[in-house]
């Protein structure tokens, strides 16, 4: 009898930051993943802020047999902290990197881990990812203007010293209609702030990923999309 090594399943992660919308976007992602791929399996790894919320208990229950789901132990912070709650869920998933990091090696002991999915604001998570040798990948369902904003972000940051919506001329976004820096987003209206800096963390981070997936297409926004493929 001879016996033939059975090939461990091709294996992803994905990693949500906290809050049911980022969870059910990730989901809905995999699920189109799972659909046009051949016996993928996927780990949701879901860091969480206090405890669990019941509607991101029911979409997990909703899944196919190949997409499992992990609740990582709840990050609590002090309810008189100053701290900004966009804060708190990015510090949520950054006290959580030990037990992703722990996790990422039992999955790998018995599947053939590739790659990581994390969106915008769960970015530290691919550390853990970079550490092996993975392939580390940030989901970004918003639109391509915004990410082409995300990725000029550190060059903008470096030059002009002053508050963005203090600027007279509109800025140069690659790709797209110049802007008036009172109309960015509020993480960067005050650079000073907690926000300002978590943010432009994030920014930097998509340099260093592997890809970013993005929801468009060059029928809405052409220019967003040829600047960042030029870029890239």
């Amino acid at each position: 009898m001879i016996l033939i090594p059975m090939e461990k399943p091709t294996h992803i992660v994905i990693v949500p930051s906290p809050g049911f919308s980022h969870l059910l976007s990730l989901i809905e992602f995999s699920k189109r993943l799972i659909h046009h791929s051949n016996g993928l399996q996927v780990t949701c790894m879901i860091p969480t802020l206090d405890s669990p919320s019941e509607p991101s208990k029911a979409i997990l229950q909703t899944l196919p047999s190949t997409i499992h789901s992990i609740f990582l132990p709840s990050i609590h912070f002090n309810k008189e902290t100053q701290t900004p709650i966009a804060v708190q869920v990015q510090l949520a998933v950054t006290h959580s990197l030990p037990i992703i990091r722990e996790a990422l090696k039992t999955i790998s002991l018995s599947s053939r881990l590739v790659a990581m999915f994390a969106d915008m604001f769960a970015s530290d998570a691919l550390i853990c990812a970079k550490e092996l040798n993975l392939l580390s990948f940030v989901y970004f369902p918003s639109s391509a203007m915004t990410l082409s904003f995300c990725f000029y972000l550190p060059k903008l940051d470096q030059t002009f010293p002053s508050e963005f919506k203090d600027l007279t001329e509109p800025i140069e976004i690659p790709g797209c209609v110049p802007i008036y820096g009172k109309d960015l987003p509020k993480p960067v209206q005050d650079r000073t702030g907690q926000m300002y800096e978590f943010f432009l963390k994030r920014c930097k981070q998509l340099h260093e990923t592997d890809g970013v997936l993005v929801n468009s297409f060059k029928g809405i926004e052409e220019g967003p999309i040829r600047a960042l493929v030029e870029e890239g």
